[in-house]
């Protein structure tokens, strides 16, 4: 939906951002959170987005898809990935975040661990800051979190994206991430962070082998008596190509439907993924076969 008025760059939609963030969760469904990837060499989309007017357009078409979140990044998190420099990942991300933020009526999540690029990006019009990890990597993020009152999101990944992959190993994989969890949210509140305003992601992929990933997807409801909604991105990821030995990239969408299932089915509150309007239908059957309710009635579908 576009805005035809402009709003401040603090502000989403005129609400502060913990406000926008408490309304999003006020929405019954699982909340959707559709990837934009302004990078060149994404595992997902092959670099398809990488100028800035795809990255636009795509943008503006998860928007459309039905997205409730846009989470842009600039710097890619694939297994064995080098960093991209701080320069490099403002000049690809904050253009993009600034241009939509205008136009669009929905929240937009910075994908970053860099506290440069995640004030650039806030001051830009984003709402939420996504840290794959957790406010670990960069020491200024935490203080920055907590004074723009921004939520963010905390993922548990193993290493770094450089050798996370390299020999993932766990001698209790669920426990180690719930303590990891417990860890991050005591110092986030520590830090003036608001527990409400802190979402958790178990980082499917991330220092992970394949059979962690279904472990995690298989006992999500583990993470629960946390207290925090639970973020989950199984989006065409390598343990989905496993499963159906298929190559990188939207190929893998159908697949990835099973797992936004199971992690919902399982308690994940959001879902981040690729294909909004497969996933958006997907849950939509999902909400109305658990609940017995039909959603409310449109037009009459053709055929």
């Amino acid at each position: 939906m576009l805005l035809t008025e402009n709003r401040k760059p603090e502000t989403a939609n005129g609400l502060k951002r913990g406000q926008v963030w408490q309304n999003l969760l006020q929405t019954p469904r699982p909340l959707i959170m559709g990837v934009v990837n302004v990078t060149p060499d994404s595992f997902s989309d092959g670099g398809s987005f990488f100028a800035q007017d795809a990255a636009l357009a795509q943008g503006r078409a998860l928007a459309a898809a039905g997205a409730d979140i846009l989470d842009i990044g600039g710097e890619s998190t694939r297994p064995f990935a080098d960093p991209v420099p701080l320069e490099e990942e403002l000049r690809r991300v904050i253009p993009v975040i600034k241009t939509l933020a205008r136009e669009l009526a929905l929240p937009i999540s910075i994908d970053t661990y860099k506290a440069p690029v995640a004030r650039a990006a806030l001051e830009a019009g984003a709402s939420i800051i996504n840290d794959i990890s957790a406010m670990r990597f960069d020491p200024d993020m935490a203080p920055l979190a907590a004074e723009s009152q921004a939520p963010v999101v905390l993922m548990h990944m193993q290493g770094t994206p450089r050798d996370m992959q390299a020999q993932p190993h766990y001698d209790d994989l669920l426990g180690e991430i719930k303590a990891f969890f417990q860890e991050r949210l005591e110092y986030a509140v520590s830090q003036g962070i608001p527990r409400e305003f802190i979402i958790l992601d178990p980082g499917l992929g991330f220092g992970k082998t394949f059979q962690h990933n279904l472990e995690i997807l298989n006992h999500l409801d583990k993470f629960a008596d946390l207290g925090c909604p639970l973020l989950v991105g199984p989006s065409r990821k390598a343990f989905i190509g496993r499963i159906l030995n298929l190559p990188n990239g939207e190929v893998r969408d159908i697949g990835t439907l099973a797992a936004l299932g199971a992690a919902v089915m399982r308690g994940a509150r959001l879902v981040r993924t690729h294909n909004v309007a497969y996933a958006r239908q997907f849950l939509t059957v999902l909400a109305a076969i658990r609940t017995g309710d039909l959603p409310a009635p449109g037009p009459l579908p053709k055929g």
